[in-house]
Formats: C-alpha cells, sequence, structure tokens
C-alpha cells in the first residue's frame, strides 16, 4: 500500500513538472533562443518549481520502487496523464472537453481493474545476475533497433520510433533504479556505488532525455506521449517476471480480466493525448481570414 501511495505521489509531481515547464517553456519571448532561452528559464520561479517537482518525482518513484514491485509501480505512473489534465483545468483554467473527463475516466478505470485482477505476486528481492546481460541485451537493442530506424521518415513514424525507444529506456532505468535503492537501503552508500545499477540509472537517464526530446521535437504530441506512456508499463511488466520473477495469480477469467483492464487503460491514454486542451502560457488565438 504504501508503494502505491508513493507511486501515486511521483505521478502527481511528474504531471505538475510537465505542466509547470511546459507553461514557463511557451510564456518565454519568442526571440529567445539557444542560451537566451536557457537563461530565461533559469530565472523563472515557475521553471524551478517544475525542476523541484521533477526532483521529487525521482525521490518518490524511487520509494515506491524500494517497497513495490516494478511492474505496479511503473503502471501507476500512467495516472500523469490524468493528474496533467486536472492540474491544467484547476490551475491553467482551461476548458476540459466531455471527451478528455471521459477518456481520464477511461484511464483510471482501466488501471484499476488491471491492479486488482492481475497485480503480479511474489517474486524476490535481487534480479538475478544471469538474466540481467539477456533483459538488457534485448531491450537495450530493441532501443537502440527503435532509434536507428527513427532516423528517417515521415514525421509521424520518427516521433512514434523515437517514443517507443524513449519508453523502453525509462522502463530500463526504473529497473536499476529498483536495484540501486535496494542495495542502497540494505548495504548504504558504498556499497551502493560498487554496483552497476547505480551508474545504469544515470546512463539511461541521459539517453531516455535525448531520446524523449526527440520524439517530442520531430512529430506530434498526440503520437509520441502515448507510446511514451504506454511502453514503458509493458516492458517494466515483462522486466518485472524477468529479473524479479514477479508471476500473475489466477485463474483464466482472472488474468484475461487484468489483460483487459490493460488494453481499456491504453485506449484510455490514446483517447486522451487526443482531446485534452493546450498548456501553453497563453492558448493560441484561432486564425482568421479577411475577405
Amino acid at each position: 500500500m504504501v508503494s502505491v501511495l508513493f507511486a501515486f505521489a511521483a505521478a502527481f509531481t511528474s504531471a505538475l513538472n510537465l505542466v509547470t515547464q511546459h507553461v514557463a517553456s511557451t510564456a518565454a519571448p519568442v526571440s529567445d533562443k539557444g542560451w537566451r532561452l536557457a537563461l530565461y528559464l533559469v530565472r523563472s520561479p515557475l521553471w524551478l518549481v517544475g525542476v523541484a517537482a521533477m526532483v521529487g518525482s525521482f525521490v518518490f518513484q524511487a520509494l515506491a520502487l524500494y517497497n513495490g514491485r516494478l511492474s505496479v509501480v511503473q503502471s501507476i505512473l500512467v495516472t500523469e496523464v490524468v493528474f496533467s489534465l486536472v492540474i491544467g483545468s484547476l490551475w491553467l483554467r482551461r476548458d476540459v472537453a466531455a471527451a478528455a473527463w471521459a477518456s481520464a475516466s477511461i484511464t483510471c478505470v482501466g488501471l484499476a481493474v488491471f491492479l486488482v485482477m492481475a497485480e503480479p505476486r511474489g517474486g524476490h528481492p535481487d534480479a538475478t545476475a544471469k538474466a540481467w546481460l539477456p533483459a538488457l541485451l534485448t531491450f537495450g537493442g530493441l532501443a537502440a533497433l527503435c532509434a536507428v530506424l527513427a532516423g528517417q521518415g515521415s514525421p509521424v513514424r520518427r516521433a512514434a520510433l523515437y517514443a517507443t525507444a524513449s519508453g523502453i529506456v525509462w522502463a530500463l532505468l526504473a529497473t536499476f533504479l529498483k536495484g540501486a535503492t535496494d542495495v542502497l537501503g540494505r548495504n548504504g552508500v558504498p556499497t551502493m556505488l560498487m554496483r552497476g545499477a547505480v551508474y545504469g540509472v544515470i546512463v539511461a537517464g541521459i539517453v531516455g532525455t535525448v531520446l524523449t526530446q526527440a520524439a517530442l521535437h520531430y512529430g506530434p504530441l498526440a503520437v509520441s506521449q502515448p507510446l511514451m506512456v504506454i511502453v514503458n508499463p509493458l516492458v517494466s511488466t515483462a522486466l518485472g517476471v524477468w529479473l524479479y520473477g514477479e508471476h500473475f495469480v489466477g485463474g483464466a477469467l482472472q488474468i484475461g480480466l487484468g489483460a483487459l483492464g490493460f488494453a481499456v487503460m491504453i485506449v484510455g491514454v490514446v483517447a486522451l493525448a487526443n482531446s485534452a486542451p493546450s498548456f501553453e502560457a497563453t492558448p493560441a488565438e484561432p486564425s482568421s481570414t479577411t475577405a
């Protein structure tokens, strides 16, 4: 239960980071580019609030992973898109269409069904050493392949491939983070610094950030955001089973309902990405034509 609360806290602070930094960035003067934009942002109180929220999200996620299962924590982080909608509605006073609220509700219902009906059980606290290398080669290879294929093609195709690669890498980062927090909790900082997991967090964080920015740059948000949000828990669930021995309990009906809940959650995320309002600092005025 504690891990679930920390996971929701991580999702909320991540959404707060997304909205505040997006508003701060879009409020910058149009003439500010490159280092001028960076200078403007580091002097923006709102952008700094976003940075604090980002740090808080990382801490909450680490605490959730230390106390809970990888697949459960990463699935709950999907609610970031729902929290973003609520924050944008209450704080920015954006008009939210009924379709967006319906999509958010579908996302939450799907997640709840998945967690109740098909929550992985069991497992062991440490990933088996023999499983680490093949798991990293498999998912690291898939991420690299997606990144290479994203080098050309239409904007939608490039955004989709970069977003898929980003989702895989963030799932790997969560796996490294869980390993690092487990070692930190049992043996302290010196031992943690001697293990590879903490350095995996650093490398995955850098690579994931680059891939995320590429996905956001090359194509529409309605394509990249759902894929990043969906691929992460899918890969995390696979890694939880592969590395930590998590398994699903119950009969075929219960597991089937859990899979259906996950599918419903995916539908809700995609629909929400296409129906949520813009969270720019100043909503764009509709273009007008003169006779």
